[in-house]
């Protein structure tokens, strides 16, 4: 790869793993992959405990992961840096605004629809299962990500384009995992799925999933203390 090919945002010292065969993934581990992702997904609420649903979610989609990874756990994470945590951080506070923004817009045009965790009770118990289920979300995003950004490639040879395709889809996939009715369509489009635009953007600049994790996580802890406390 030339840095023509990159982003001018993007750490080119860094690239994905899989989409130029690195490692190559066949056929059945794509299969694997993808049911494993829908697997530990229904794992949500299936015990009744919430720590065990949310590390189940996470290792389910992990382990057969890393497996097509040869175990090279550098391929997704590595050790934060400074700035990479700084970067975090901006895009969590970019993501608030952006979605105080399009709410308050949807709100005016009666056009929110069903809250995601609306009827759900949340307690400050609720928050350390996120630690495992939020890893277990970024990564039921980035396996159809790398999946579309390998198949892309294959027959476009563009790395950007690419990229962009496989963005827009799972921005797609992820918002409608949100989708309570269809009331809520244009909301969960526009803020969990365009939203997302915020961890990904922190995952394409850095190929780090904790990136992109911190971020989340960080969203996801603020919200649901603004619930707990009542002020949401």
């Amino acid at each position: 790869m030339s840095n023509i090919d990159y982003f001018n945002f993007e750490n080119k010292d860094l690239d994905f793993p899989v989409y130029d065969k690195n490692p190559h993934i066949p056929k059945r581990g794509w299969v694997v992959l993808l049911i494993a992702m829908f697997a530990g997904f229904m794992m949500q609420g299936l015990t009744g405990n919430e720590m065990i649903d949310a590390i189940l979610f996470c290792f389910i989609v992990l382990i057969p992961l890393l497996y097509y990874l040869k175990w090279d756990y550098r391929a997704l994470f590595q050790k934060p840096k400074a700035k990479e945590v700084g970067l975090a951080v901006a895009l969590f506070i970019g993501y608030i605004i952006y979605s105080l923004i399009v709410g308050s817009a949807l709100d005016y045009f009666s056009l929110t629809g069903t809250s995601t965790i609306e009827g759900v009770t949340l307690t400050f118990a609720s928050i350390p299962p996120l630690l495992f289920s939020l890893m277990g979300e970024e990564l039921i995003k980035l396996i159809p990500f790398l999946f579309f950004l390998r198949l892309f490639f294959k027959f476009s040879n563009n790395r950007k384009l690419s990229i962009v395709a496989a963005m827009t889809l799972v921005m797609v996939f992820f918002a409608m995992l949100h989708l309570m009715d269809l009331r809520s369509l244009l909301s969960v489009l526009l803020i969990q799925g365009l939203g997302s635009i915020f961890e990904f953007y922190g995952y394409i600049k850095t190929k780090n999933v904790f990136i992109s994790y911190t971020t989340h996580l960080l969203t996801d802890v603020f919200i649901f203390t603004l619930v707990i406390m009542g002020v949401a």
